[in-house]
């Protein structure tokens, strides 16, 4: 699995993800039978997920990526180049 979130692109979806956990738990603590509040907690946990892994399943899918700096040979490629070919 590559990283295709950038930096700042994940800072924002933890920070978003934890905002709308955090609302949605003052609204369930109020009105625990509503809908809207779990399906609220359930998407802003994944965008913190999305974020503490810097994998987004829908960028992926369209082939799309936010971390700009690494399309010209990234860490992971190296690293999975040496893994496969060791030196001897």
């Amino acid at each position: 699995m590559r990283k295709n979130v950038g930096t700042w692109d994940a800072i924002m979806r933890i920070t978003i993800g934890l905002v709308g956990l955090a609302w949605s738990t003052a609204r369930m603590a109020r009105h625990p039978y509503r809908g809207f509040p779990i399906l609220v907690a359930m998407l802003s946990g994944m965008k913190v997920a999305e974020g503490i892994t810097r994998f987004c399943p829908m960028l992926h899918l369209l082939g799309a990526r936010t971390n700009h700096s690494d399309q010209h040979g990234t860490i992971d490629e190296a690293e999975e180049t040496t893994a496969h070919h060791p030196a001897h």
